[in-house]
């Protein structure tokens, strides 16, 4: 949600109350989603290595006290979402839509799913732009789009390479030639759009020769260096753990952050 902010450098203390704001509603509604799919996956989240430890798997969190859970998230949500408007909140309430089909239907449909989860991530972005009364950029919203469209598939090439396909239905429909062609694809788009994001839009400053330069240039490294943590190393299984636990990943991060706020 800050990244319209940071591209638009709207720093002011009501910009950064609508992003916390944001923030906090697609935080909630996240938390929604994630708690539902735990309750729905929770036989086939016992069966894989890592998933097995989550609180409703395991047996920690029992279930009905799960769907409690669920149903106060649920209401302090639908309070946010009353006490903001419509125009501004649409985005939220598609994500549900749109996680509740991934629940129920998308998550088992190859391609289909990975589209769905890039998608949300997508609304979050959108979001941002909404509650600044800012139009929204349709490349940076793409570049948001491809990158996660990346992770996502990345994810399920590490998942094909490790043999854990028992646990994803829709893995079926993948292999890791597949998954390889998905990636190349996913990146020359992510980093074309966001290419094209600094030339075109109002955020680039007119065009700054330094934001382009250095912003283009971390982010290509950042792509070379998730592809090598991916089919060199291990990594590439939690999206997360990848790009927060890895230093050269996180400095390029940081350098790009930097020249927005510094341009």
């Amino acid at each position: 949600m800050a990244l319209p902010a940071l591209t638009l450098s709207r720093w002011d203390p009501g910009s950064v109350a609508a992003v916390l704001w944001a923030t906090a509603l697609f935080t909630l509604a996240s938390v929604a989603v994630y708690t539902l799919n735990d309750i729905l996956d929770r036989e086939r989240d016992r069966r894989h290595p890592s998933k097995r430890y989550r609180p409703i798997a395991s047996g920690e969190l029992g279930v009905p006290a799960a769907w409690c859970y669920l149903g106060v998230v649920c209401v302090l949500l639908g309070i946010g979402v009353v006490l903001g408007s419509l125009p501004r909140t649409w985005p939220v309430l598609a994500y549900l839509v749109l996680n509740l089909a991934y629940s129920f239907r998308l998550k088992h449909v190859s391609i289909v799913d990975a589209f769905t989860v890039a998608a949300g991530f997508t609304l979050r972005a959108l979001l941002g732009y909404l509650v600044l009364d800012a139009a929204p950029s349709p490349w940076l919203l793409l570049t948001v789009l491809s990158a996660c469209l990346l992770l996502s598939f990345g994810k399920r090439r590490r998942e094909l390479a490790a043999g854990s396909s028992g646990h994803r239905p829709a893995l079926v429909g993948y292999s890791v030639q597949l998954a390889d062609y998905l990636i190349l694809v996913s990146a020359a788009l992510a980093l074309g759009a966001h290419t094209i994001f600094l030339l075109a839009g109002p955020e680039s400053g007119g065009g700054s020769t330094a934001l382009i330069v250095v912003t283009v240039a971390a982010a290509v490294f950042a792509l070379f260096r998730y592809l090598q943590i991916l089919v060199v190393g291990s990594g590439g299984g939690d999206p997360v753990r990848t790009l927060l636990g890895d230093q050269p990943l996180l400095i390029a991060g940081a350098l790009w952050v930097a020249v927005f706020l510094v341009t």
